[in-house]
């Protein structure tokens, strides 16, 4: 009984005093898991316009950016970061940019996160390492967003999961952010590195999902003096 309770106050410290009443803590619990399970979604649908084993590119993997549709698929997501990592575009997030659909005015506000090394080495990682591996590292991108949305939606692994969503939507952040395109908007990067951020902080697997069945397991392994035990359970 003594263990059983142990393990409950490690799970959940000083909950009675930050949720005092039911109703808060199903709310928290809700929210947590909606963010979650929202998140998951997102990189869920986006597994469908890239499916392996083409990723829907073009016979030739072309990665040549152009506007004449010779590139498709993720060949041309993967093109197009390569293609925008000079100028044009500007080298910050954060900072107002004119689009052909979107002028924003002089006076607004000019702080800027400087990224232009960011873009140039992931440019340089796409160029010399990605592009002559794509036929198998395309599986790695296809895999790590199909992780992110079992380890999400089901809360299993819940912070590795979030961990590997925050790598993605760095990924995506640097390299597609101040496109200048009407259809994209870099604060969408920025928002999705600020959830999973939020969600590997939390570990939202803890509050409902697989991970609290199984983190009592591994608390177990873990005061037994298991190497497994103890290496899993942060992720959880």
């Amino acid at each position: 009984m003594e263990e059983k309770r142990s393990v409950e106050s490690e799970e959940r410290p000083g909950e009675d005093v930050m949720y005092p009443a039911r109703w808060e803590r199903w709310l928290r619990t809700l929210v947590i898991a909606l963010a979650s399970i929202g998140m998951g979604y997102l990189f869920f649908t986006n597994l469908w316009w890239k499916p392996p084993p083409d990723f829907a590119c073009s016979e030739s993997f072309d990665f040549q950016f152009s506007d004449d549709n010779t590139t498709s698929g993720l060949c041309y997501w993967i093109a197009t970061e390569v293609f925008y990592a000079n100028p044009p575009v500007p080298d910050t997030i954060l900072e107002p940019i004119v689009t052909n659909s979107q002028t924003v005015p002089a006076s607004g506000p000019v702080a800027g996160v400087p990224i232009g090394w960011g873009k140039e080495a992931n440019a340089a990682f796409i160029e010399n390492f990605v592009q002559p591996n794509f036929e198998w590292f395309g599986y790695v991108i296809w895999g790590m967003e199909a992780f992110i949305f079992l380890s999400l939606v089901l809360g299993f692994l819940s912070r590795l999961g979030a961990l590997v969503s925050v790598a993605q939507s760095s990924h995506l952040m640097i390299g597609l952010a101040g496109i200048p395109s009407p259809s994209e908007w870099q604060w969408n990067y920025i928002l999705m590195l600020l959830l999973s951020l939020l969600l590997f902080g939390l570990a939202p697997g803890r509050y409902f999902g697989l991970d609290r069945l199984l983190r009592p397991r591994l608390m177990a392994l873990r005061d037994r003096g298991s190497r497994f035990g103890r290496l899993l359970l942060p992720f959880t």
